[in-house]
């Protein structure tokens, strides 16, 4: 039977046979002689050397061409690890059959020789061996979109279409291409849904940003097994919904369903991602009294938890504890240190790191380009980025660019930021635009702000975060025609300022807190407080920063904006919430302003509180009336 136009490549070329096993007696040998006692064996064979040795038993007897226990043999080699002797064994076949392609098509597929498996399929069309449900079940999972659709034509073709197992590997070919719309039709017309069709389904969903119809699908689930539960929380974690992930974790506890590594590397990031600090000492903790081994897989993601969520010392302390660092490890406790502002560390770091003979990656360099920027190390920052290219043959991408144009534009480099800008080897993004934005308003340059600012609007770059640093500068000046005619470019296009956003974590759960909010059931306990917290800074000759404030309102009227800002807001809930001296650590979405960032010192001086505020950049640990940034950030 002829193939389709996708299936007429030719088939890959075999591997020379393998030498006929014989020699000593084997301890298998004994009253075995009888094939169906030797399938038997190789079934219960756990290890390569077992199934050696039966082989060499088979030959002995003269059972080599068998064609049960060569097709035993063969998928056995194969799920061991040794498919060079499957494959040795299959091309001593004469006439293989749709068995021994299947156990051969299976074996490639199951390794990601994807390419060799579709092969192995066009030769047995060519050779008039039709397929069966095995066969398609087990070349689907080397399928991508285009090749799956021809793939789900033939199954039709040949009868199979309405088998489960079939359909469900189709169903995964269509949800890993992306065709969500196939993939739900394939789901709804299926008779009977195995477990692995479901959570297909939801894979197909959570993967392409679907979460809602997600959500739906799983509640409609009566056997949710682990593999479901880790599908809807890596769905959740990995958009940026960590709030969610971490309620479906506690659900899938209460449900009694035990997590595996898979679980715990999805909740640690979320946790990472929102700061949730007591909830990842938590699942910590849950690792090792369960005697869950904390491989370095397990470690590193710890590393990267603890140091998001502002414990350092926890970071630095399993880092400490993993005996065979890899890269991965070292880079995750490089990026800690530079995003905690120890640039001095992260850089000392990347020096043993390197006399150890490991070789640096690209995040290697985003740490250290992040650790120069944040400590204003200019020289060094072009040394480093320099080194990629030249020693480590590591060409810079986007977000070196990004790094070193924050470097420089900080710094007051503004001139050679925008020529490092113009002549890049690719093209700019609108984060990297907004980050030489920032720096011209840092350093109040609004000519060269403007020029930017409208370049990007007419390449239809422009973002929320163009039109309010160009409004930032203006209000800076004084300029309000100018606020105002941003503010009309982005009422015109439909543009909003993202809001800011800032959360804390108390007694195992996250609260979060807009600027004016009013929604937490302690809100009136926390203006109270508030009204204290400001009657303790102006005690201590605090002066709003009124100028910050992008509204040509009164000066009282800006006073007051400031006051309640999401930040503050926090502060004062974790003041109120916490045991007189405890670290009060904050989460903010955006870059804290100044006069936050003045008036959290002089709180954590007042209340003799550690105060641990992450933004958008960096961390900020206010200490004794300072912050680690050195005012630098």
């Amino acid at each position: 039977m002829s193939s389709a136009p996708f299936f007429t490549t030719q088939a890959p070329p075999s591997t020379p046979p393998a030498k006929r096993l014989s020699g000593s007696p084997s301890p298998f040998s004994c009253n075995l002689q009888q094939p169906d006692r030797l399938a038997l064996l190789i079934d219960k064979s756990r290890t390569i050397s077992q199934l050696l040795q039966i082989h060499a038993v088979i030959i002995r007897h003269g059972h080599e061409n068998h064609p049960i226990l060569n097709f035993k043999l063969q998928k056995s080699y194969s799920s061991l690890g040794r498919l060079d002797h499957s494959i040795a064994l299959f091309s001593h076949i004469d006439s293989p059959n749709v068995f021994f392609y299947t156990a051969i098509i299976h074996g490639h597929a199951v390794h990601g020789l994807h390419r060799q498996a579709v092969h192995l399929y066009a030769n047995m069309l060519e050779n008039g061996v039709q397929p069966n449900a095995f066969t398609f079940s087990s070349l689907s999972k080397s399928c991508s979109l285009e090749p799956g659709m021809v793939l789900h034509s033939q199954a039709i073709r040949f009868g199979f279409g309405e088998d489960l197992y079939v359909r469900t590997g189709l169903l995964e070919v269509y949800a890993r291409g992306g065709d969500v719309r196939s993939a739900r039709k394939l789901f709804d017309t299926m008779p009977e849904r195995s477990l692995v069709s479901w959570t297909a389904m939801l894979t197909c969903y959570a993967k392409h940003g679907d979460l809602d119809d997600a959500c739906a699908l799983f509640d409609e689930m009566t056997d949710k097994d682990v593999v479901c539960w880790n599908v809807m929380i890596d769905g959740f974690t990995q958009h940026g919904r960590p709030n969610k992930s971490l309620g479906l974790f506690r659900q899938m506890l209460e449900a009694g369903v035990m997590p595996n590594e898979v679980t715990v590397l999805s909740v640690l990031s979320a946790c990472g991602q929102i700061g949730a600090l007591e909830l990842g000492r938590w699942l910590h903790s849950y690792l090792v009294n369960n005697g869950i081994q904390i491989n370095v897989h397990l470690s590193t993601a710890l590393v990267d938890m603890y140091s998001k969520c502002g414990s350092l010392e926890d970071a630095r302390l399993v880092f400490q504890n993993i005996n065979a660092k890899d890269v991965v490890a070292w880079n995750s406790m490089i990026v800690g240190y530079a995003m905690h502002g120890f640039s001095k560390g992260a850089l000392q770091l990347f020096d043993e790191m390197r006399n150890r003979g490991i070789h640096p990656t690209d995040i290697t360099f985003i740490g250290v380009l992040n650790a120069c920027a944040n400590a204003g190390l200019v020289t060094e920052g072009r040394e480093y980025f320099n080194l990629m290219s030249d020693l480590y043959n590591i060409e810079p991408k986007i977000e070196h660019y990004g790094c070193m144009v924050n470097l420089l534009g900080r710094a007051g480099h503004l001139q050679e930021a925008y020529a490092l800008v113009k002549n890049m080897a690719i093209a700019p993004d609108p984060v990297l635009w907004g980050t030489l934005l920032g720096a011209c308003k840092l350093h109040g340059n609004i000519t060269l702000g403007e020029e930017i600012a409208e370049f990007l609007v007419s390449k239809n770059l422009a973002n929320s975060g163009t039109y309010v640093l160009l409004s930032n500068m203006y209000a800076a000046a004084g300029n309000w025609d100018g606020v105002a005619k941003v503010r009309s470019m982005m009422k015109g296009s439909g543009i909003q300022k993202e809001p800011g956003c800032s959360s804390i974590e108390v007694d195992n759960k996250v609260y979060e807190f807009l600027a004016g909010d009013s929604s937490n059931p302690k809100s009136g306990e926390i203006y109270r407080m508030l009204e204290e917290i400001n009657r303790w800074l102006k005690a201590h000759g605090y002066a709003p920063q009124r100028e910050i404030v992008l509204h040509d309102i009164g000066e009282r009227e800006k006073e007051q904006s400031l006051e309640v800002h999401s930040e503050k807001l926090a502060i004062a809930f974790g003041l109120i919430s916490t045991r007189p001296g405890a670290t009060i650590k904050i989460v903010k979405n955006l870059r804290v302003c100044s006069d936050c960032h003045e008036a959290t010192k002089l709180i954590s001086r007042i209340t003799g509180r550690r105060i641990i505020v992450r933004d958008r950049n960096r961390f900020h640990h206010f200490m004794n009336g300072s912050c680690s940034c050195g005012d630098y950030w």
